[in-house]
């Protein structure tokens, strides 16, 4: 059993940076491969990014590419994800979850959810 607690959201103005945390609790973090997710308002969740257990295969949303870096602390059970040149259509919840997948990826199932954290971006 893992549990996920997101934190790092917040309100920004466009063109700003936010950094999203996800610790784990348990000891198995580090065999999930992890990923991102959001849900805007009227909209269902999409992908937006996501690694392999060892960190070393990335995926994204074409919307974020370039400007959000999905990565992991396996000895911290934390996985970030760093938002720059924030967007006004970048505004959801964003949700972590680990799948038991080696790989991961958009199209794996994910066996774990955290509660989400709102970001908020102003134009």
């Amino acid at each position: 059993q893992v549990q996920l607690v997101e934190s790092g959201g917040g309100l920004v103005q466009a063109g700003g940076s936010l950094r999203l945390s996800c610790a784990a609790s348990g000891r198995t973090f580090r065999s999930y491969a992890m990923g991102w997710f959001r849900q805007a308002p009227g909209k269902d969740r999409e992908f937006v990014a996501g690694l392999s257990v060892s960190g070393g295969t990335t995926y994204y949303a074409d919307s974020v590419k370039g400007r959000f870096t999905i990565s992991r602390d396996n000895a911290k059970n934390t996985v970030y994800l760093q938002m720059n040149s924030l967007k006004p259509e970048d505004t959801a919840v964003y949700y972590c979850a680990g799948s038991r997948t080696y790989y991961g990826g958009r199209s794996v199932p994910y066996d774990y959810w955290g509660q989400g954290t709102q970001v908020t971006v102003s134009s």
